[in-house]
């Protein structure tokens, strides 16, 4: 799938956070702050690549703010997967058990995706981050979650197959690879189009599905 975007000379602010105040604002929100912009930065650059600095900057608060907050760069990075991951994961499970025709599922499924990332994006390449060496524990981490998403595409994909008479465990496997793809492909086209509401992407996929089908 998608992975890390390609860096930018500019850094605009996470949601209207530059500039914030060091003093006065309580722990929780300080901390959804921090993570709004490291789920930025991570999404932008890729966990090897982001800048501590650059997050803090962008909160208004020092660096070791960020390491008495999470302990580490590793550690913000986990508390960041583990924010959008598991948002995820439940929605789609939840679009894929819907009692609604199994046809509908596929839309249902990147309606629900869009929705968890409407806010910020950049949360899909956090998840899917190719920076991250294998075998260390934030591969490991990551990977957890892909398994999951991969399972449920797994599911649904021989689902889908199967109403229409096609039990072949390849023919599954072939889609489940074609949905992965086109899933973290989407989501890649609507990162650069951020005028488009997640409303504006189901509508979208809603006309190329028809129009896939025939």
């Amino acid at each position: 799938m998608n992975t890390a975007r390609g860096s930018s000379s500019a850094t605009p602010p996470a949601n209207g956070l530059r500039g914030a105040g060091t003093k006065g604002i309580p722990r929780a929100r300080r901390e959804e702050q921090i993570l709004a912009a490291a789920m930025d930065e991570f999404g932008r650059h890729g966990h090897a690549s982001a800048s501590m600095a650059a997050i803090a900057g962008r909160v208004g608060v020092t660096k070791p703010m960020l390491y008495t907050y999470f302990g580490s760069k590793d550690g913000l990075y986990l508390a960041c997967l583990e924010r959008v991951a598991p948002r995820l994961v439940t929605a789609i499970e939840e679009a894929m058990t819907y009692e609604g025709p199994a046809a509908e599922t596929p839309h249902r499924v990147l309606s629900a995706v869009f929705g968890v990332l409407e806010e910020q994006r950049g949360a899909w390449f956090v998840l899917y981050d190719r920076t991250l060496r294998p075998g260390t524990d934030l591969h490991a981490a990551a990977q957890r979650h892909r398994r999951t998403i991969d399972d449920l595409a797994a599911s649904g994909t021989a689902d889908l197959l199967r109403g229409h008479g096609n039990e072949d465990p390849l023919d599954a496997d072939a889609l489940k690879h074609v949905w992965t793809g086109t899933v973290g492909a989407l989501v890649g086209w609507w990162t650069s189009h951020p005028d488009q509401s997640a409303q504006d992407m189901t509508a979208r996929c809603a006309r190329l599905l028809t129009a896939i089908r025939g």
